[in-house]
């Protein structure tokens, strides 16, 4: 390995930080905030060349988009054995029949969501972050020092979960709050079974709920139904479903969810 691959070479004999994709993800967040100030504060010649350069992006880009949102592409229709023989010349040649973009199709499924199901709860009444969070006061002037949030709701945490720094840590999820399995409903079949939950996919309330895995009534949670035995019209099994929580786990010590069918 060359001398200057330092980087690489540490990073294959010690692996990466335990956060690096939630880094990366949010230093892509950042970088349309920082092009917004860029196009902001320069001034003079430099304004305009970088006024240009963006300009020859966004151009790219609604081309990119464009040719993603086609819905007809041209597309050389199947070889069917026609009654009359053609010359040689005309063999090659092949109808032009306009076809659905396969893009879009990708995109759709791509593009799965919670929301595309008809769920039982379809309103939930919002609670407020003072319902939500209890102010930790921490250090010796509590006064100046209260930014720590401790989370009284039921929470999920996956497997691979790894506490940060309780110096740095912002919102805090107790031990006796997390909850790993839930009784799901077949709407269908009229059965209850405890399955195991792999992860919170939306919770109305707000977006930071739905990251804190905060489960209150009316979230929608991914449930491991590998029990169940569900098979797919092509013959594959099934492994894990959407899930809406239909009561308040603060309150009856249980999370009860129908399942999305």
């Amino acid at each position: 390995m060359p001398q200057n691959e330092y980087i690489e070479r540490f990073q294959k004999t010690h692996g990466r930080r335990l956060d690096h994709e939630e880094r990366t993800r949010k230093r892509e967040a950042r970088e349309s905030h920082l092009a917004s100030q860029k196009a902001q504060s320069l001034r003079g010649f430099r304004a305009k060349q970088y006024a240009q350069k963006r300009h020859a992006e966004k151009i790219q880009m609604k081309k990119r988009i464009r040719a993603q949102e086609e819905k007809n592409v041209k597309s050389a229709a199947p070889a069917e054995p026609s009654s009359t023989p053609l010359p040689n010349y005309l063999l090659d040649r092949s109808q032009a029949t306009n076809a659905k973009a396969l893009s879009s199709a990708i995109k759709d499924k791509r593009t799965e969501k919670a929301a595309k199901f008809s769920v039982p709860l379809p309103k939930v009444k919002g609670i407020s972050e003072e319902e939500m969070f209890k102010v930790v006061n921490t250090g010796k002037k509590t006064h100046k020092k209260s930014w720590k949030r401790m989370i009284t709701k039921p929470t999920f945490v996956g497997q691979d979960f790894t506490r940060r720094n309780p110096k740095f840590e912002r919102f805090i999820r107790p031990m006796g709050l997390r909850y790993k399995k839930a009784n799901v409903t077949h709407p269908e079949l009229g059965v209850t079974v405890q399955l195991p939950i792999l992860g919170v996919k939306k919770n109305p309330q707000n977006p930071l709920y739905t990251q804190l895995g905060v489960l209150t009534k009316g979230t929608v949670v991914e449930v491991n139904v590998s029990e169940l035995g569900l098979v797919t019209t092509s013959g594959k099994v099934v492994w894990a479903k959407y899930a809406q929580i239909t009561n308040t786990p603060e309150l009856d010590g249980t999370v009860n969810a129908v399942l999305l069918v």
